[in-house]
């Protein structure tokens, strides 16, 4: 499919959202990329708490469970607050594709004080990506999504472990102003993708959920990613990835894989 806009998705009701071409899997022409769908839920997030809540509360954590296959079909996005505070809130998201659920969401939010004078135990700043040259993902792995950024590599990937700077210059739904977390955390899913332990022309190893915690709110559009894939003997991995943006360690995501063949493998014997 041809590009239609120059968003991730474009809002055709109230709770309802297309996915464009630039959402597009990587394991299907037929999906969404989780990524820009994480993003999306976030923005949705925000607009319930910009209604509903006056409290000047930050994320801490959100967790997503991706229940199934994600069709390139328009998202309903369903959000509620399940626990109401004035210094600690959790919000509830759903995503509904095809009238089945596919998404569930939880968000932590809490409030904030001055910690600067015990701040610490961050991991180091990565290497700025201005002076770094472009290495896109193509390469590796098709889809609208993965098209859509510019991908930075520090070093050359290694099999399960990569450190790369990641942006993108699409807006998250077009003719809306998203914040700047929720475009940048429509980047972060991205991390299962940039240290392949595998060829995923021979395994599959998609994450079914992708939990992400922050000490700080990130700033800007650069993603920065410092990843480690681990595969273990009986068919699970894990994606864990510290993330950073351009002043540094913000949090960390953690992603689980249901890591499994796509051809047969030949005998190690």
């Amino acid at each position: 499919m041809t590009p239609t806009s120059d968003a991730y998705f474009e809002q055709v009701g109230e709770t309802l959202f297309r996915p464009t071409p630039h959402a597009g899997g990587a394991w299907s022409d037929a999906e969404i990329h989780f990524s820009p769908l994480g993003g999306l839920v976030v923005h949705a997030i925000e607009r319930h708490i910009a209604e509903h809540h006056d409290d000047d509360l930050v994320l801490s954590r959100i967790s997503f469970d991706i229940l199934g296959f994600l069709a390139a079909e328009v998202c309903e996005v369903r959000v509620e607050t399940i626990r109401p505070g004035r210094t600690i809130q959790l919000i509830e998201a759903t995503v509904l594709i095809a009238g089945r659920t596919a998404v569930r969401a939880r968000a932590w939010y809490l409030s904030t004080i001055d910690t600067r004078s015990v701040a610490g135990g961050a991991d180091d700043r990565l290497a700025s990506p201005e002076d770094l040259g472009s290495h896109p993902l193509t390469a590796v792995w098709p889809g609208g999504f993965v098209a859509s950024l510019d991908v930075r590599p520090i070093a050359p990937a290694q099999p399960g472990r990569a450190a790369v700077w990641l942006t993108s210059d699409l807006a998250l739904v077009a003719g809306e102003e998203a914040s700047g977390l929720a475009s940048w955390i429509a980047l972060v899913d991205t991390a299962n993708g940039i240290a392949v332990r595998q060829s995923p022309d021979r395994w599959m190893f998609p994450n079914v959920d992708l939990s992400i915690h922050l000490h700080r709110q990130p700033e800007g559009r650069w993603v920065g990613m410092d990843t480690t894939v681990t595969f273990g003997p009986t068919g699970q991995g894990v994606t864990s990835t510290v993330l950073h943006d351009l002043a540094g360690p913000v949090g960390y995501a953690q992603q689980s894989l249901t890591v499994r063949p796509l051809k047969p493998q030949p005998d190690p014997a």
